[in-house]
């Protein structure tokens, strides 16, 4: 098992990986704190968790809208759903998170 040292959103994260998919995991990151600082960058002086949110509904809003351009993949369309709703959960988290409850 190897390790990978990410930078996303200004931190730092150690993370497991299978041996061999070290690059695809840093190119994902890359894509990831790309869309963090695109969120930072809009927005502004929000929290960590607020901009990490806000970089996944970036980056299934940019999967939603390759899905759709394919018109023959309805499993695509599924999972855009899912991110969707999954989006709309993060929201509530991040919510609660600044409130100082979690019911998640």
């Amino acid at each position: 098992m190897a390790e990978v040292d990410l930078q996303v959103g200004g931190r730092s994260y150690v993370i497991a990986c299978r041996d061999g998919g070290e690059d695809h995991l840093r190119t994902l990151a890359q894509h990831v704190n790309r869309k963090a600082e695109e969120a930072r960058a809009a927005v502004g002086g929000m929290n960590e968790v607020r901009q990490m949110l806000f970089a996944a509904l970036l980056l299934a809003d940019e999967f939603a809208e390759q899905a759709a351009a394919v018109p023959t993949a309805p499993v695509g369309t599924e999972i855009a759903a899912a991110l969707s709703k999954l989006a709309f959960r993060l929201e509530g988290v991040a919510d609660a998170l600044e409130g100082g409850t979690v019911n998640a």
